[in-house]
């Protein structure tokens, strides 16, 4: 059986060892391939991306050369023709990715009882698949940039996750060389600098502990102008004070720590800071997040009003809650080293006027494929979570109809609002059944995670008469079109945002691994790189 491995450079290895792929084309056209692994590549998507958005007349020609000789390479059945284009079979075993997500899910099982050595052997042999840098002969090409960022997040919340359970089995000590270099190679992941100066503390280096948190306060301060998370700063005073609880006798304070990443609000103007702390401040105090308020605005626009807009907000609401502004040409990637600071959890702005288009505008899609977090874009009128009759949430079962079913299962328990899914009534025309089973079994992951109860509302399955049954709603929490790349947020959404009389919060989840879905949907870390 060939072996198929992307952690690293791209390989398929045989019996006799690896097969030679050929140039640059080829070895392109595999990868995209196995990035949408046993599902359909229309060739149009295809030569799209392996010429770069520029495919000559040839293109399609092109493509089918490359499959062609790509078969005779495998010489194995796994490329398939299915209109409208390629599909790579592969049963679970044969990609490294898919061994790598197995051994990540049985550590999460591990840590859940409490058997931190069998998640750290187990995180351990995951990480040991991978080769060096994800796809790092592909790493010039534009198809495979967002990928190779999802897999090294991937790579870097697993280490995360070993260091934890390896801290929690008390190996302190052996850890702090690892660490040091971690935090050296990324020097604004707080999360590795809280690692290394509970290891520092617990093998009886206080004042290198203290040092670290300076030096990561420093170059936040000095890159970005912002202060460490609330998290960071409290391990340093726990430190100062010689907290028993940073004592081995605490031994989920990891978890506990990731549980808690911050929230970031991103308005676009001053008058949407309201609406999005409407959601965001009753989220935050569920979770005892803090809250990062920043404004990006266009080079020219007045820094000084906008920060001191935002610095009357920290004194109405009863929050922890920072705030920034500066200005960028560079919004997508400002915004991801934001998040990427401050290991945000959720994002939140408000949604542009043409976000109910047939595609998303270019700076929203871009934070789409880049978020490691959960993004929410909040469209319509401010939400009224005092008079509003619910939250409501239009469920599919879909990867983001998941994500956002947890925000708003989270911001009904905040605001002890009913919480109320809505699903498609039968269609005797087409053989197909109503939701409820499917909204049952919403309900009861809801109820195990969250402790929520839930209504069922059963609607017609057209646009008119999703839009009737929610407009009671104190917010519509819905997950984007899975097809978002193809179809924007998608048809069903966009009837939604363009109601006016309706809040409409618009989720997308992100590679982490959310609490609700149920195991058998698939791990956040195939959803972050396949391209529906």
């Amino acid at each position: 059986m060939l072996e198929f491995r992307l952690l690293g450079p791209l390989e398929v290895v045989g019996a006799d060892g690896p097969l030679p792929l050929g140039g640059p084309k080829q070895r392109a056209t595999l990868a995209i391939l196995l990035l949408a692994v046993n599902r359909v590549v229309p060739v149009e998507r295809l030569a799209d991306d392996l010429y770069h958005g520029a495919a000559p007349v040839t293109a399609v020609t092109q493509v089918q050369r490359q499959v062609s000789e790509l078969r005779r390479i495998l010489a194995a059945p796994v490329i398939e023709t299915r209109p409208p284009g390629y599909i790579l079979r592969l049963a679970l075993d044969q990609l490294d990715l898919h061994r790598f997500e197995r051994l990540a899910e049985r550590a999460a099982q591990a840590e859940a009882r409490g058997a931190m050595q069998e998640a750290a052997d187990l995180l351990r042999e995951a990480l040991g698949l991978w080769r060096g840098a994800a796809l790092a002969d592909l790493a010039d090409e534009p198809f495979a940039r967002a990928a190779i960022e999802r897999l090294e997040e991937i790579r870097l919340a697993a280490i995360e996750r070993r260091i934890d359970a390896e801290l929690a089995l008390g190996r302190h000590a052996e850890l702090v060389g690892e660490l040091n270099e971690l935090v050296a190679d990324h020097p604004f992941g707080e999360r590795f600098s809280e690692q290394l100066m509970l290891a520092l503390y617990r093998s009886g280096r206080q004042t290198e502990a203290l040092t670290v948190y300076r030096a990561t306060r420093d170059a936040l301060v000095a890159q970005f102008g912002i202060e460490p998370t609330s998290s960071l700063r409290l391990l340093e005073r726990a430190i100062l004070t010689q907290d028993p609880s940073l004592d081995l006798a605490e031994p989920d304070r990891g978890a506990t720590a990731r549980t808690r990443r911050p929230m970031l609000v991103l308005p676009s103007a001053e008058q949407a800071v309201d609406g999005l702390l409407a959601l965001a401040a009753p989220l935050a105090r569920v979770h005892a997040r803090e809250l990062i308020v920043a404004r990006l605005l266009a080079v020219g626009d007045d820094v000084a009003s906008a920060s001191a807009t935002l610095n009357a907000h920290r004194e109405v609401h009863d929050l922890d809650v920072r705030t920034a502004a500066f200005t960028t040409s560079a919004w997508v990637d400002d915004v991801d080293r934001l998040m990427s600071m401050s290991d945000v959890a959720l994002v939140l702005l408000d949604a542009s006027a043409n976000v109910g288009g047939a595609q998303l505008p270019g700076d929203t899609s871009g934070l789409l494929e880049r978020s490691a977090a959960d993004v929410g874009l909040l469209a319509g009128p401010p939400p009224d979570l005092v008079r509003g009759e619910g939250i409501f949430v239009p469920f599919g079962g879909g990867v983001n109809d998941w994500a956002a079913l947890e925000v708003a299962a989270w911001l009904a328990a905040a605001v002890n609002l009913p919480l109320r899914l809505v699903g498609k009534k039968a269609d005797a025309s087409l053989g197909r059944r109503d939701a409820s089973r499917l909204l049952a079994d919403a309900a009861l992951a809801v109820q195990r995670i969250v402790g929520v109860p839930t209504e069922p509302l059963l609607a017609e399955a057209t646009d008119a008469a999703l839009a009737a049954a929610v407009e009671p709603a104190a917010v519509v929490v819905v997950g984007v079109s899975p097809r978002w790349r193809q179809d924007g947020i998608g048809a069903a959404r966009r009837s939604l945002v363009r109601n006016a009389c309706t809040s409409t919060l618009l989720v997308h989840g992100g590679p982490r691994p959310g609490g609700l879905a149920p195991r058998e949907s698939g791990t956040r870390f195939t959803w972050s790189i396949q391209q529906p």
